[in-house]
């Protein structure tokens, strides 16, 4: 039986060499990986660590990269990755000497995990989904990669599959709290953006506008919870490859003047203080970001309890979570996915006083357990520990 997860806090002090790490992205939008990369590079010690990143393409995100003083370089990358790939990531290793390789999504594993026993440089995976999927067991089995999972769901499957538990860390996600907390940013701006007032009570959905992460059932709520309460504002604030059959649910319904697509913010925490709940709707998700990013700010969430989700929520406390026909193991007084999230929606609707206590709770628990720097510095022990640099500076293997 597998002994309980080791949770590395982050709370060592101890003083290390500079370890050049090459981040490599297997995706470069801006997104909840992307994110979870740019704020660890940017909390990671600089006078510890050196970072190169490696992106499968130019992008916003690459700009931003760019922007906070790292190089970044563009190589295509699959789960099948091409070997001018493998070529050019051992050749950063050797010509700029890269110490360790810290890989996200599959694809980047994969690519990784072959530059790395090519050149004998350690290799870390994070791995940002509830679940493991087989190519990516059988990466991290066949070359001995370091894997870091972001949730207790990710984590009890990588035991179930025997992964070694010494080779297997888990590091929930955390956000900068300097950035995100209730005042981030006026009321208002949100609301003047999509045309809501200050006194309207608007309801929130942050994320991509993609199938896993539920914006039709986000739809679907909103139209439930408006047969009772009409006068409802809603927001999506986010964009992608579902945001034109949005559009036209939202225009068949007639809801124009309710449900607001507030598109993509370059800044989400100038977006978060103007909702006064947000709904959660993925299909699939392990530690999402846009969850500690409202509780931070102060806004309570109902959310279907999926993969990592639970585990942030403090339900009755922080907000509410829906047991569906999936996750039967969640025992909740508003079951029925996205008809339980409108339920449970119109209860505290109407109970303002619960709501700012959650809101109050919320913004206490994550600062004890989300802080971005709490998360960057375990990470940061794991990079040392893997790392083929002594304490006294000279490196274990060269690097031919």
């Amino acid at each position: 039986m597998p002994k309980a997860p080791q949770v590395v806090t982050g709370n060592s002090n101890s003083s290390t060499p500079r370890i050049h790490v090459l981040e490599i992205l297997g995706n470069a939008i801006v997104g909840g990986m992307e994110n979870y990369v740019r704020n660890l590079i940017a909390h990671l010690p600089p006078g510890e660590f050196k970072v190169t990143v490696l992106c499968p393409f130019e992008s916003a995100f690459t700009g931003q990269i760019r922007a906070q003083g790292h190089d970044v370089f563009i190589a295509p990358l699959r789960d099948d990755p091409p070997w001018r790939t493998i070529e050019m990531i051992c050749s950063l290793i050797r010509e700029t000497g890269v110490d360790l390789l810290h890989a996200h999504l599959m694809n980047a594993h994969t690519a990784a995990a072959i530059a790395g026993r090519l050149t004998d440089t350690p290799v870390v995976a994070t791995l940002h989904g509830m679940s493991l999927q087989p190519q990516e067991i059988s990466v991290t089995r066949t070359t001995g990669s370091h894997t870091i999972v972001v949730c207790r769901e990710a984590w009890s499957q990588a035991m179930a599959v025997g992964l070694a538990a010494d080779a297997v860390s888990l590091v929930p996600n955390g956000i900068d709290l300097a950035v995100y907390h209730p005042r981030s940013a006026d009321r208002s701006v949100l609301r003047n953006a999509i045309g809501v007032t200050p006194d309207d009570f608007l309801i929130g959905f942050v994320g991509r506008l993609a199938w896993e992460k539920g914006p039709d059932k986000f739809l679907k709520a909103a139209e439930q919870i408006l047969q009772e309460r009409p006068n409802v504002q809603f927001a999506l604030v986010g964009t992608g490859l579902m945001e034109m059959e949005l559009k036209a649910t939202i225009k068949r319904a007639g809801l124009e003047r309710n449900i607001h697509l507030a598109g993509m913010w370059q800044d989400p925490s100038k977006a978060y203080p103007a909702l006064d709940l947000m709904l959660h709707t993925s299909r699939a998700d392990a530690m999402p970001l846009a969850l500690l990013e409202a509780m931070a700010s102060g806004v309570p969430v109902i959310a279907i309890g999926v993969g990592g989700v639970p585990e942030l929520i403090e339900t009755g406390e922080t907000g509410l979570l829906i047991g569906t026909n999936d996750w039967p193991g969640i025992v909740s007084e508003y079951p029925g996915d996205w008809d339980g999230v409108a339920k449970a929606a119109l209860t505290l609707i109407a109970h303002p006083d619960r709501l700012k206590r959650m809101s109050a709770s919320s913004v206490t628990r994550a600062a004890a357990h989300y802080d971005i720097r709490q998360s960057a510095s375990a990470t940061a022990q794991i990079f040392k520990r893997l790392s083929r640099i002594k304490p006294d500076g000279a490196r274990l293997h060269s690097v031919s």
